[in-house]
Formats: structure tokens, C-alpha cells, sequence
């Protein structure tokens, strides 16, 4: 079937519509950012960059780095941006964009989220590094796709709902597994393994407060205290959950890695959130050239 332009959009110049990419410029393996500037803190480490690409908030750097090709690319903040990248990145690989139809032979890429997170645990030090073994999305993203009931930890989400008293107005929080194999690869004695909440904001939704009142102010100390089959969620963040789902449902590969720069129990903000950072970006670069 021919996928209409109102569907498959793309420039005049035949890149992908948000992204201004074109098939071939990306590598099997990219790395995703919030910040498009911390696109830069990637590709500095390239030897080489074949492809440069910016449009609003995507950025893309595409090089290698000790010979293996890499494409690092600036997502933007939330769900929603991940909904725009992660399709994107699928269409650059998999539709054929001169006859706009699915290519037969799906090729599978390898996501990983270099992003940084708030500990939820008193005992998780600031720039300490951690590797997200489960998702929970609290956002809608999911919802509106099919075939995800399989995908999803149901007993796990539904032990979460009750246990915090989850507001029924919000959308219902899905649990969903990194790839097994890139959570292997990065469970090393420098990367804890946690499980990580995927917020649709920064304040509220959060538990932040500086004008606006809480509908539930207890409820980070609900997701602290949450326990199920002897696992605790660690930390908190805005893509990861949506990263797993989007992933899965195309058939690639993910794993989100989280540098640890607020600790919300005990009040604390790293000192050397760059430092730490850049910490993390040599370590992800060193495993993915092991």
C-alpha cells in the first residue's frame, strides 16, 4: 500500500519531515539527548561526522567513533517528541521513500537514551549512573497505538495503580522491559539497574511545587515506597517508558541510561551535572566499541 502524503511527509528535498534526514544518514545504532546542545558532547568524541542535521528541536549528528558508525540525535523533552523521533528514525529504515511502501527486510536499530534523572531513593548518590530495566509511562502515548497488551507487565502496573491510589482522571501507567540484550551490555560495576517513571511534566506531574497546588502531594513518597516481587522504582524522568513502547512496537531494540542529577528524598543537585555527564557519554561510547 502507498502511504499518502499526508502521512509519510516529506520536505522538497526528500528528508523525513521533522527530522530533515534522509535514508543513509543515519547509523544502526543511535543515541538520543533531551538537549540538542548535548548532541555536540557526543560528536566532540567522533573521529568523524558525515552528516549534520538540525530542524527545531532535533538535532543529528551522524560519525564514527573507533570505527564503529554512530548517529546521536536531540529528541526534545516528553513522550510526545519521542512519538516524532522514533517514527522518523523507523521511516528513514524501513520505508521506501521513492514508491512511499514498506520495505520487505525490516532493519532493526539498536536506541539508547543517554538522559539525565531525579533519584527517588534516599540511598542513590547524585551523578551515579542507572541503567532503566523497566519503564513505567505515566503519559497516553502508548494507549493510542495497538498490539501493546503483550508488550506491557499488566500485573506490575496494576500493583502500582493500587498501591498509590492513582488518580483515575490520568491515563493509566504501563510497565514495559528494556531490550535484554543493551541492558546486558551496560550492566557493568559502573551502572546500576533501576526502574524508572516516565512523567508528562516537570513540575506537577513531578511533585514539584511553586505556585500551583498538588492534586496528591504524597505521591512521590507512594512511587518511593512501592515494592513488587522484591523491585523498587529508582528514579524518574520524561522519555524513557515511551522509548520502550515505541521501540518494541517497531521492532528495535532499547535501553535508556540515566547520570543521577537531583536526588528528590533528600533535597540534593549535583554540583558537576556536566561533569557527570560528560562521565557518562565516555562510558556509553567505550561499551558500544568494547
Amino acid at each position: 500500500m502507498k502511504l499518502a502524503a499526508s502521512e509519510l511527509i516529506l520536505t522538497p528535498n526528500g528528508s523525513i519531515y521533522h527530522l530533515h534526514l534522509k535514508p543513509g544518514e543515519i547509523a544502526d545504532t543511535i543515541l538520543t539527548v533531551g538537549d540538542p546542545e548535548r548532541v555536540e558532547m557526543i560528536s566532540n568524541h567522533f573521529d568523524s561526522i558525515e552528516v549534520k542535521a538540525h530542524h527545531r528541536e532535533f538535532k543529528t549528528h551522524t560519525g564514527t567513533y573507533k570505527g564503529k558508525k554512530l548517529t546521536v540525535i536531540s529528541t526534545g523533552i516528553g513522550p510526545d517528541n519521542i512519538d516524532i523521533v522514533l517514527n522518523e528514525l523507523d521511516a528513514l529504515v524501513n520505508i521506501d521513500f521513492e514508491s512511499r511502501t514498506l520495505k520487505k527486510a525490516k532493519t532493526e536499530l539498536s536506541i539508547i537514551r543517554v538522559g539525565t534523572s531525579g533519584a527517588l531513593q534516599p540511598e542513590i548518590p547524585v551523578d551515579s549512573f542507572i541503567a532503566s530495566e523497566i519503564g513505567i509511562g505515566f503519559d497516553n502515548l502508548l494507549h493510542f497505538y495497538g498490539n501493546t497488551e503483550k508488550l506491557f507487565l499488566n500485573d506490575f502496573s496494576e500493583a502500582f495503580v493500587s498501591h498509590t491510589q492513582w488518580n483515575p482522571k490520568n491515563a493509566t501507567p504501563y510497565a514495559i522491559k528494556a531490550d535484554e540484550t543493551l541492558l546486558d551490555l551496560f550492566s557493568t560495576v559502573h551502572i546500576s539497574k533501576g526502574i524508572t517513571t516516565t512523567n508528562v511534566g516537570f513540575y506537577g506531574p513531578q511533585g514539584r511545587v511553586l505556585r500551583l497546588p498538588l492534586y496528591d502531594p504524597s505521591l512521590n513518597s507512594k512511587i518511593a515506597s512501592f515494592r513488587y516481587q522484591g523491585k523498587k522504582i529508582t528514579n524518574l524522568e520524561m522519555e524513557t517508558a515511551a522509548i520502550y513502547g515505541m521501540a518494541t512496537l517497531l521492532g528495535h531494540k532499547a535501553l535508556s541510561l540515566n547520570v543521577i542529577l537531583a536526588n528528590r528524598a533528600n533535597g540534593t543537585f549535583s554540583e558537576q551535572p556536566k561533569a557527570a555527564m560528560e562521565k557518562l557519554i565516555t562510558h556509553t561510547l567505550e561499551t558500544l566499541t568494547l
